[in-house]
């Protein structure tokens, strides 16, 4: 009977130690308050600035009627016109890179191979346009197939630079006109995002769609830079106070 009691005691103990640390735990994790007053908005920035990167592609296509001349080819052109490219490279102002190499059958009707073709890119890039231009034309063995323009790293961050200080100091004005317009005094940044996307142009000018297929020696090939947009976005939250 004596150890009944006790073990009902000892049942009511625990039953009530487990009351006490439910009812802490609660007091541990209050339930947070809903966030009052708070206001999402965005605002953006746009620079345009003129493209100083340039990129002509040189394009060599060969048909042979085996794999291995078409091979040899194909190697002959891009090792001249590379020879011919490098000696006039400076980095920064025209770098030299090879681009795409591909050989592939050439089938009949009976689906015979008839013979192999062949394709090899060389790219000049840089920020020197007029070596860049009269590179491309000096070279005999490959013929323009691409021109296109960007802009370099410095240039861009540049601009993302001041296109993000535009869509800062709109974003800024904007918060501060609305908690005005609901008749606060002021505002607290909650949480802020900051993306960015630039808006190029690739493009060949009319004349370098005509004549780049009959360039004569040491002719620089024309081009016409254009100008590109760079867009810098800030979005997020603030708690009108």
């Amino acid at each position: 009977m004596k150890n009944a009691i006790r073990l009902v005691a000892a049942s009511a103990l625990l039953m009530s130690a487990g009351a006490v640390f439910s009812q802490q735990g609660a007091q541990v994790a209050p339930v947070a308050a809903e966030p009052r007053n708070v206001v999402q908005l965005s605002a953006a920035g746009m620079v345009q600035v003129e493209q100083d990167m340039l990129t002509i592609t040189l394009m060599a296509n060969k048909e042979a009627p085996t794999l291995a001349a078409a091979q040899t080819q194909l190697k002959q052109a891009l090792d001249e016109a590379l020879a011919q490219a490098k000696a006039g490279a400076q980095p920064g102002q025209m770098d030299v890179s090879t681009g795409t190499f591909s050989l592939y059958p050439r089938y009949g009707k009976d689906q015979k191979v008839l013979g192999w073709q062949g394709r090899a890119e060389l790219r000049l890039e840089g920020r020197d346009f007029g070596r860049i231009t009269g590179m491309a034309g000096k070279i005999q063995s490959m013929a323009v197939s691409d021109v296109s323009f960007g802009l370099s790293r410095e240039a861009r961050a540049k601009a993302e630079g001041e296109a993000q200080s535009q869509a800062i100091e709109q974003f800024k004005t904007r918060a501060a006109e609305l908690s005005k317009a609901f008749g606060f005094g002021s505002y607290g940044l909650r949480e802020v995002s900051v993306s960015g996307q630039g808006q190029g142009v690739t493009l060949m000018g009319a004349m370098a769609r005509e004549k780049m297929a009959s360039f004569a020696s040491d002719t620089p090939v024309p081009v016409q830079p254009g100008r590109e947009q760079v867009s810098i976005s800030v979005s997020g939250t603030v708690q009108m106070r």
